[in-house]
């Protein structure tokens, strides 16, 4: 198939010398070039993530989780009563 490509001056350049060094075709050396792009445009197969987990120790004598879960509860809703307050 054929068709017209605008291609700067340089690059042109450096494609036909790349070309000529390897001995093959223009033609053949454009076709490895844009085969070469499209393969490594390709996504990537995902890396799962993974945390390491750590061993925090037991929970201290006469400490009250539930107690605590409150406390963050009540600390983290006055911080977006003030964050409604302030505009943001």
């Amino acid at each position: 198939m054929r068709t017209t490509v605008d291609i700067e001056d340089t690059l042109l350049q450096r494609l036909r010398d790349d070309a000529h060094r390897l001995g093959i075709p223009f033609r053949t050396m454009l076709h490895r070039v844009l085969l070469r792009g499209l393969e490594a445009a390709a996504e990537p197969e995902p890396v799962p993530y993974r945390t390491p987990s750590v061993r925090l120790g037991r929970v201290r004598e006469g400490v009250n989780l539930v107690k605590a879960l409150q406390l963050s509860g009540a600390l983290e809703d006055d911080e977006r009563a003030r964050k409604l307050l302030d505009g943001r």
